[in-house]
């Protein structure tokens, strides 16, 4: 099939050019693949990232999980797809970039509905296990500010800025729990401003 064949797609976000893209826009999404293609089709994915053969796609991953395997006596730590059929795609949406992933060997569409892609939040991507060490967390916190904590055991707590370490893209900060300050190291992708 020519380009020119492509199916016409736009994203919710609207149209992306081509020119102007960058990681920081890209998002997760999931693609939906024969069973037991995953592999192989994450390793054709690389191959286009790594060929820099579109310029709106990114990272690819497997997500996996790590489990006890106990067979005579002996345990095993082991890892198996944490959703078998499942890709994971960073990239910025266009008609071209979908129409690659698409029409990869191996995939039989995007999650969302009628095959039009839907993007991971934040929180999904983290509790899918995609780990994203160049994504840069550029938040504006300081001394003094209030963020909420969105992942970890004080999820859904409210935390006073005390100290602010931009290198190690952690703060300090004080949580009130039953009724007293208890200190906390936080990283930023735990948290996020109000």
């Amino acid at each position: 099939m020519s380009d020119n064949n492509e199916k016409e797609f736009e994203s919710k976000e609207g149209s992306v050019k081509d020119s102007s893209v960058s990681e920081k826009d890209a998002k997760w999404y999931v693609v939906h693949t024969y069973t037991g293609h995953e592999y192989a089709v994450r390793d054709k994915i690389q191959s286009m990232i790594d060929n820099d053969q579109n310029p709106n796609l990114f990272e690819v991953a497997v997500p996996m999980e790590e489990y006890l395997d106990t067979k005579n006596n002996s345990n095993k730590v082991k890892e198996r797809k944490l959703f078998p059929g499942y890709v994971m795609v960073k990239m910025i949406i266009t008609n071209r970039s979908w129409y690659i992933i698409r029409n990869t060997q191996g995939v039989t569409g995007f999650v969302g509905p009628d095959s039009k892609p839907v993007a991971l939040s934040a929180q999904e991507v983290r509790k899918f296990g995609i780990k994203e060490p160049s994504v840069t967390f550029d938040m504006d916190i300081n001394v003094g500010d209030k963020v909420k904590v969105i992942a970890g055991p004080f999820k859904d707590f409210i935390a006073d800025v005390k100290e602010v370490d931009k290198d190690k893209k952690i703060i300090k900060a004080f949580v009130d729990m039953f009724g007293r300050d208890t200190a906390v190291d936080l990283s930023f992708e735990d948290i996020e401003n109000l």
